[in-house]
């Protein structure tokens, strides 16, 4: 699911991961236009299967269609059917579920308004606090530590974690259903009552840099952000470059991701897909801006659509890459409803980048790779090629 921005972190110290991320999941909707949307959920090492493995539509089908005549469960049917197929992606969500990544592409969530991060020491803190959301109002701020979430700790938890605590996810919590935060600002503790709502994630922000460069951070692609990362590149001054930051960034929408690396090219291909064998091609508008220096932030957490923006902009000499090894989801997925109202999202191809790079399985590695610092790093590049433009 689009996650919220992650803000600027300090350097070093902490990782961040949005409060949405828990509900990333593999979406996906082809069009007659050729652009696809595309939710990604990372997986552990132990879940992933051979990249080849997929499920087919007329064998989930018949599964879930077959347990329904029998007043089974089509869902589970249908799941196990995606799982002994071994799609690695493949994944079956019931009606309500299906509608909240749904409305999530369109760049809302449910949860409290915060960002999380988890630092060096084990600790879960806030990175930023959504204006006008649940938290603000109770006057949560930016470097508060979550000590708890409705009485469980949450130190040294997977920021993950604490997401789906915040949101409620196994619970199925709505907008309007309460959870109680632990908070630590300074010597001070207290605990917060917090009734989750429907917020609307900004999956773009824009930054100015000391030198006069424009740090533009895509948190996720959702509905208008594509747009959004263009209109930041033509504000940005002249002659200055973009740091564009695509680090955490699991993926959305594949037409906003073509639309923001439009941002930096005048046409011309960003990636081909194959759907069912039939091979598609997605190009960049026209009218980018070729000239400014451009250097792209990716690490372990760059998925899917934004390994499609970064890959199109790598392989075309439009950007420098700087930060760690992306995490290698080039698959598509396309969703077919099922009896029950379910939905099962099964993979039907895999898109590669201009150069033919299949990323799947394999990712992007960095021009300049980077463990620590990474964005510091990549300001110091971005500076050099400013004083050389």
């Amino acid at each position: 699911m689009p996650d919220p921005e992650f803000g600027i972190r300090p350097r070093g110290l902490c990782r961040g991961a949005a409060l949405t991320l828990v509900f990333a999941g593999a979406l996906a909707t082809v069009s007659a236009t050729g652009s696809w949307s595309d939710e990604d959920r990372p997986q552990p090492a132990s879940a992933i299967r051979p990249a080849g493995a997929v499920a087919t539509r007329e064998a989930v089908t018949r599964a879930a269609a077959e347990a329904v005549a029998d007043g089974k469960s089509g869902k589970e049917a249908a799941q196990e059917e995606v799982s002994r197929s071994g799609d690695r992606w493949g994944a079956v969500y019931d009606p309500a579920e299906y509608r909240e990544f749904t409305r999530s592409l369109d760049g809302e969530y449910t949860g409290v308004g915060l960002v999380a991060e988890r630092c060096a020491d084990g600790q879960v803190q806030v990175a930023r606090v959504q204006p006008g959301s649940p938290a603000a109002r109770a006057g949560v701020r930016k470097g508060d530590e979550l000590r708890t979430v409705d009485g469980h700790r949450v130190d040294r938890r997977p920021v993950t974690e604490v997401v789906a605590l915040l949101r409620g996810d196994r619970a199925g919590a709505p907008a309007g259903t309460p959870v109680t935060v632990g908070l630590q600002r300074g010597r001070r503790t207290w605990t917060e009552e917090l009734r989750r709502a429907t917020v609307a994630a900004e999956a773009v922000t824009v930054q100015k840099l000391s030198d006069g460069a424009v740090l533009i951070k895509v948190a996720s692609f959702s509905k208008g952000s594509g747009e959004r990362v263009r209109e930041a590149v033509r504000g940005a001054p002249a002659g200055k470059g973009v740091l564009l930051d695509l680090r955490g960034n699991a993926g959305g929408l594949v037409g906003e991701a073509v639309t923001a690396a439009s941002a930096f090219l005048d046409g011309g291909l960003v990636a081909t897909y194959d759907d069912r064998g039939r091979q598609r091609a997605l190009h960049a508008r026209p009218g980018g801006d070729t000239e400014r220096p451009v250097v792209a932030l990716v690490d372990g957490g760059t998925m899917s659509a934004a390994e499609l923006a970064v890959g199109a902009l790598q392989d075309r000499g439009r950007a420098l890459t700087v930060g760690s090894q992306t995490f290698g989801k080039g698959s598509v997925q396309k969703p077919s409803r099922l009896a029950d109202g379910s939905v099962a999202e099964l993979t039907v191809g895999h898109y590669r980048t201009p150069a033919g790079h299949n990323l799947d399985g394999r990712g992007i590695r960095p021009d300049l790779a980077v463990s620590e610092r990474a964005q510091e790093r990549a300001e110091t590049v971005l500076s050099g090629l400013q004083g050389g433009s």
